[in-house]
């Protein structure tokens, strides 16, 4: 199916008038050129200006979605000027989903160059909420009426980090309670033997959604979706389409890119995303639901989306 920018558009809007939020998990992809970004548009002296693009397409994305889901918060604190400057490129109706820094959910830093000499090490500020409240929330509320959901992913933890889903959860509990209250926070989970009761009862006590995520090692949204309690808060759900699951992340970048057209539909993907905008829509504006889709799901995410809507 070919990515339809204008009926996308018009379906877009009455799902987000809905309290439904759809969008891409970042927006900067060449690929998308002559899809959903003019290619013209950022052209200078006759060639393609990547800087221009960069600085500028979110602008024109905001002209179709509602809503984009910014990883780059996910690998430094953010800039109150960097969020204004996004916020300055949308309407006003548009909302953010941003990531939290993994400098508070990371409980020991990856063997990663990006860590540099604390790779491997223990990181003194994991769950640290008086952290978090200066370093993320405070450059956040300039532009709070634009923020949708707050997601804090953690990756997969391993039994040198914690024995059982429990410790994590009990450490969780105090971190929730710690944190300052009114903000729409979601709680992203990457040990699908974690996914107990216990977990769902933690977040349901701070009113804190369980983002729904197709991941490598993390069952299918749709088994997500079947948990009893999986559903923590009433007003606010969140989910994203990453990864095919057993696929790992290296993998789909190689099969994908550069993320110009869609390579291999995912029909359980789809379907859980269909249930997913049907009980937003049931619920109505009292419930704000956010999707995000990726790439490297299926090829492009912005023919996913077009699939997903189309078949609600």
């Amino acid at each position: 199916m070919a990515f339809d920018r204008e009926q996308i558009q018009s379906q877009l809007a009455a799902l987000a008038a809905r309290g439904v939020f759809i969008g891409t998990s970042s927006w900067k992809y060449q690929g998308w050129l002559g899809q959903l970004y003019a290619s013209a548009r950022y052209e200078y002296r006759g060639k393609f200006a990547a800087t221009r693009f960069e600085r500028d397409c979110l602008q024109e994305y905001a002209a179709v979605f509602q809503t984009v889901c910014v990883d780059a918060a996910y690998y430094d604190f953010p800039r109150r000027e960097y969020l204004q400057k996004l916020a300055d490129a949308v309407p006003a109706g548009f909302r953010f989903g941003l990531k939290v820094t993994d400098a508070v959910t990371l409980k020991k830093f990856p063997n990663l160059p990006r860590f540099g000499l604390r790779a491997g090490q223990p990181n003194e500020h994991f769950l640290n909420a008086d952290l978090f409240a200066t370093a993320f929330l405070q450059p956040c509320a300039a532009i709070r009426s634009k923020i949708g959901v707050l997601m804090f992913e953690f990756s997969r933890f391993w039994p040198s980090d914690y024995a059982q889903g429990r410790d994590f959860v009990a450490d969780l509990d105090r971190f929730l309670s710690a944190l300052p209250p009114g903000w729409p926070y979601a709680i992203e989970m990457r040990n699908q033997n974690w996914l107990a009761p216990q977990y769902f009862a933690c977040l349901a006590r701070h009113g804190v959604a369980h983002v729904f995520n197709s991941w490598e090692a993390m069952p299918p949204v749709s088994e997500q979706l079947a948990l009893p309690g999986s559903r923590t808060n009433p007003q606010l759900c969140a989910a994203r389409f990453l990864l095919k699951p057993g696929r790992k992340y290296a993998e789909a970048v190689k099969t994908f890119q550069p993320y110009d057209r869609l390579q291999e539909a995912n029909p359980e993907a789809r379907a859980a995303g269909r249930t997913l905008i049907a009980e937003g829509q049931a619920t109505g504006p009292a419930r704000q639901t956010f999707i995000y889709v990726n790439n490297r799901l299926e090829g492009n995410a912005l023919e996913t989306i077009d699939a997903m809507v189309a078949e609600v």
